[in-house]
């Protein structure tokens, strides 16, 4: 009861704090996930039924990266620098209350642009979903995961290091990973590195959830987001609860 009565407060007070700023993010996150699906359609002569599927699936996961991994990180460096980071870390509530909070209002700020990049790519692509009901805990663990490892790097270092990691994992995750595409386009070496690194996964998880088909949903996604999503909220409930 104590936990759950501090995780209301909590909410209400991030969305006092960032009622300036989460429309501002909720507009960025919309104009990314559409202009994705759009923009990269673009640069193809011809979008077959895959390339859709691909670009439909990958706009929702780029979203869920960017929210977690960039701007969220971004705003836990911005704390710091306020001094609002050492102000939570001496509230008398659980430190998971404070974790659940944040991720509860991330995760609220990437669902309209996921839900409009999806209808956006249904419509001009003319596709046709086979939705699982795994797509929702799919959808959370993505966002989860990547809010854990945006807050893991964050809390762990400086704000300014936190700012270029996040604008590094942004480009990677655009650029360099099989979230628009199949991996099979990449050099071996770098397919190899991304069997290890979260991204492919997150996009996997999406994919397979939204367009399940008759082969099912694939159980290794959810495996390997598990470990990376226990990995990053270990390390950041660490950092929160460890003593100055």
């Amino acid at each position: 009861m104590r936990w759950l009565r501090s995780y209301l407060l909590l909410l209400r007070w991030h969305a006092i704090r960032l009622k300036f700023i989460l429309p501002l993010m909720l507009v960025i996150q919309t104009l990314l996930a559409v202009g994705i699906v759009v923009g990269f359609s673009f640069l193809m002569p011809e979008v077959d039924k895959a390339t859709a599927l691909y670009l439909a699936t990958g706009a929702p996961t780029l979203g869920l990266i960017t929210v977690g991994m960039v701007l969220a990180p971004q705003m836990i460096a911005q704390s710091k620098t306020e001094g609002t980071f050492e102000y939570n870390r001496t509230l008398p509530v659980p430190r998971t209350a404070i974790l659940a909070a944040d991720v509860t209002t991330w995760l609220l700020t990437s669902l309209p642009g996921l839900a409009l990049a999806l209808l956006t790519a249904t419509l001009r692509f003319d596709l046709d979903l086979d939705v699982s009901p795994l797509v929702v805990p799919a959808i959370l663990l993505v966002a989860l995961t990547a809010t854990g490892l945006g807050y893991a790097v964050a809390y762990a270092v400086p704000p300014a290091v936190a700012s270029l990691i996040s604008q590094v994992i942004v480009f990677i995750a655009l650029m360099f990973s099989p979230i628009n595409f199949p991996a099979d386009r990449l050099p071996g070496w770098l397919q190899a590195v991304h069997e290890v690194l979260p991204f492919q996964y997150m996009a996997d998880a999406i994919r397979d959830t939204l367009a399940a088909g008759g082969n099912g949903v694939s159980g290794l996604p959810f495996a390997v987001l598990a470990v990376w999503c226990v990995a990053g909220l270990a390390l950041t409930l660490r950092v929160m609860t460890r003593r100055s």
